[in-house]
């Protein structure tokens, strides 16, 4: 047998490969270069971009992590953290079709996801744990992609990925990628308390809503509009920490996600008050009313994955809308309605000086968003 051969034939038993016809093999092995190294040197590390795929066709590999000293770290079956005081614990799953749409993909939102979880709750993001379930033929330059998506994400979000795993099934039992992750943060000042909305509490958000529901649709259903749809996905854990600082008496905090801003608050609506909201003071996109209009879909029942919602006490409003307002992620926040007296329903003053009800959503308008 040939050299070529037999690197053909290690190449195509290589579990990532070996659903390749004769021809893909081929065009695969126009890429590939055998190489040898001695025992003790090193193949890669582990900060360097992931640009080539090692087949091992003899010998033995030990993989191993280093330390911030440039150690050899030990494998271990689970991580240890170090924390004091009480914790917040989260855990997501995430089955964005498609894997990368306008604005992000499967890795970034599993970050942001599951850190604005944490933030909403007062807490400070600390570390993340993210599971990788692989569809059999999932390209390399995808998983690569989300991978180094997942990490920059965590970067910017100031959190540590703490552990993870990864499982293979075979083509047909998953569909391309799903990410799972958990997430822990710390309650820095002790858990904030949240007081029961009163008659004159303010309802603040800081920004549009819908983005990222549309830009996933538009990805998926391959459709275009003359102004580009991008979603909103971004880590909110500065501005709510900026937000938690300004008013002190905040009374509810949420990621309006799946179910959009009407779910968000319907579930924190009680007897005694109504949420009224005014359709002239939602800050807009343009972008996004012009296509929910088309679609028939209403933004407050899209997912959004950067936008916080917030309910603070009226002496409190305007210093909470300037911290918003000087965070890049708060620039356009706004007081969008008010809490009255009422009888646990959320309502709409539109813009024709008409009132409709805001229900609770009964199914998700747009499925696989996040």
């Amino acid at each position: 047998m040939t050299a070529h051969a037999e690197h053909l034939a290690v190449i195509a038993q290589a579990s990532i490969f070996h659903h390749l016809d004769a021809p893909a093999l081929r065009s695969v092995m126009a890429y590939a270069v055998a190489a040898h190294y001695q025992e003790g040197e090193f193949i890669f590390d582990q900060d360097e971009p992931a640009e080539r795929v090692y087949v091992l066709a003899e010998g033995r590999l030990r993989l191993l992590q280093l330390t911030p000293e440039g150690e050899a770290a030990m494998a271990r079956d689970a991580a240890t953290l170090a924390a004091a005081g009480p914790l917040a614990f989260t855990t997501d799953a995430f089955v964005v079709k498609p894997l990368f749409f306008p604005g992000g993909d499967i890795g970034k939102l599993a970050v942001c996801g599951t850190v604005n979880d944490l933030a909403v709750m007062g807490a400070t993001p600390r570390w993340l744990s993210a599971s990788f379930i692989i569809e059999e033929g999932l390209e390399l330059a995808a998983l690569a992609a989300v991978v180094s998506s997942l990490a920059a994400a965590a970067r910017e979000a100031e959190v540590v990925v703490a552990c993870g795993d990864t499982k293979v099934v075979r083509a047909g039992e998953a569909d391309g990628l799903f990410v799972t992750t958990s997430g822990i943060g710390i309650y820095e000042n002790g858990r904030p308390a949240r007081g029961p909305l009163a008659a004159g509490d303010k309802v603040v958000i800081n920004g549009p809503v819908g983005a990222h529901g549309l830009a996933v649709l538009m990805a998926r259903a391959e459709l275009k509009f003359d102004a580009p749809l991008v979603s909103d996905c971004a880590p909110l854990a500065g501005l709510c920490a900026a937000m938690r600082a300004a008013a002190p008496g905040l009374k509810f905090m949420r990621d309006p996600t799946r179910g959009g801003l009407a779910a968000a608050l319907n579930e924190v609506v009680r007897d005694g008050v109504n949420i009224e909201l005014d359709e002239a003071a939602f800050p807009t996109d343009e972008g996004v009313a012009a296509a929910a209009e088309v679609l028939g879909l209403d933004p407050l029942y899209i997912a959004n994955e950067g936008k916080v919602v917030a309910v603070v006490p009226a002496a409190e409003a305007d210093a909470l809308l300037a911290a918003m307002r000087a965070h890049p992620l708060g620039a356009a926040a706004a007081v969008i309605g008010e809490v009255v007296p009422g009888t646990g329903r959320v309502l709409m003053k539109t813009a024709v000086a008409g009132t409709r009800v805001v229900t609770m959503p009964a199914a998700d308008q747009l499925p696989r968003i996040c």
